[in-house]
């Protein structure tokens, strides 16, 4: 495999972004792992991602209750490439350079993304202030999208300033499966 669709890729850098996990021995995998209820949207990924992985998604149980849907792609080298650029130090960041498809932002918001009254908020608690900066920087610089870091109990995650939002929706709008249409107000 040497090499991904823009799609495919896309699709992967979203669930960088959002809740998607890669770990690397030689080369690099992408976990996809979702609540059993978003059956439908992993389906969707694998769909896409299925020339990648040799085992199509499964649940898993995890702890008493919650009941997980997910698979795991191949360790592959196309995968590796990406793994370098968001786990540099080892620890997931947002690169200072990132270019976000409207395809990957549109991922990256049905992964972590959630409305609050008139706008939307991304949910980059786990990112450090840099990658959060990242972020605004690249959402400014190719959408012309205002993002504004907000906080959230002991942690920050990213808001779009509410002038933004009609930039913001219309930059994922074509890319945002219905079940997910709730999280825009």
């Amino acid at each position: 495999m040497g090499s991904l669709t823009e799609k495919s890729k896309a699709i992967i850098i979203g669930c960088v972004l959002g809740d998607g996990a890669m770990r690397c021995k030689k080369n690099a995998l992408l976990e996809v792992n979702h609540s059993h209820r978003q059956k439908k949207y992993v389906d969707w990924k694998f769909e896409t991602l299925k020339s990648l992985v040799n085992t199509p998604p499964k649940l898993r149980k995890s702890g008493r209750k919650r009941v997980a849907y997910r698979f795991t792609t191949r360790s592959l080298p196309v995968l590796t490439k990406i793994y370098k650029r968001f786990y540099k130090t080892g620890v997931k960041r947002i690169p200072p350079d990132l270019m976000i498809t409207p395809l990957s932002l549109a991922v990256f918001f049905m992964d972590d993304g959630c409305k609050s009254y008139n706008t939307v908020y991304l949910n980059t608690q786990k990112y450090n202030m840099q990658s959060q900066r990242n972020m605004m920087k690249a959402l400014r610089k190719q959408y012309g999208i205002i993002a504004r870091i907000n906080r959230d109990k002991k942690y920050y995650r990213l808001r779009i300033a509410v002038g933004s939002l009609g930039r913001f929706k219309n930059a994922i709008a074509s890319y945002l499966l219905p079940e997910f249409k709730y999280k825009l107000p």
